[in-house]
């Protein structure tokens, strides 16, 4: 990856906090090959390192919580940190550029809470007055967004809040345990999958 991709993230993109993982750079990107990848984080490897080395003493010692339930567990914490995620070289790397999948932190400050176990839901407002559904199991770090719009045409969140069958902005019971008659899935934007790259240059 070039210099000046390194200094476009720390002069560019609004590092979003994580405190297990350490701030996250949320970008596009394009490989050396021409692939490109809508939805990248980078990060410091120190924290996620800090965190692999205490958890493979803490079973390797029986104080782990998968050396209590299992004869298995170092091999089950070192396989869960060594083959879980999606991880990129920053060697492959060729460009990196703004997400239009991404909330700025100001609007993403707005989401409150979860709507109901597992689950937040909520409506965004954008600059020419739409209205869009989206929602969340758990990620938060991009979102799949209106064909035409992105995270810097957001203005405001309506938190617990959906779009009905019938376009209108509805508000949820919180919590819920059944849909309401006019809930519409398919009109929800969902959080996204993406890469991770570590690199000490950040």
């Amino acid at each position: 990856m070039r210099t000046e991709d390194y200094k476009f993230l720390k002069d560019n993109i609004e590092p979003l906090e994580d405190s297990v993982y350490g701030l996250g750079y949320r970008v596009s990107a394009y490989l050396t090959d021409g692939t490109y990848l809508p939805c990248v984080v980078f990060r410091n490897p120190s924290k996620i390192v800090d965190l692999a080395i205490m958890r493979f003493k803490d079973e390797q010692t029986g104080k782990g919580f998968f050396s209590r339930s299992s004869d298995v567990g170092y091999r089950d914490i070192v396989t869960t940190f060594v083959t879980k995620g999606n991880c990129l070289n920053d060697y492959d790397i060729e460009k990196v550029e703004k997400s239009r999948n991404v909330f700025p932190l100001s609007i993403q400050n707005q989401i409150r809470g979860e709507t109901t176990m597992g689950w937040t839901g909520f409506v965004a407002k954008m600059k020419d007055g739409k209205y869009f559904g989206f929602g969340s199991q758990f990620r938060w770090e991009f979102f799949d967004f209106p064909d035409g719009y992105s995270g810097e045409d957001v203005v405001e969140i309506i938190n617990h809040s959906y779009i009905s069958k019938f376009g209108d902005v509805k508000s949820h019971q919180v919590p819920f345990f059944d849909h309401p008659d006019d809930y519409a899935p398919e009109l929800i934007h969902r959080e996204k999958p993406y890469f991770e790259c570590f690199t000490n240059e950040i």
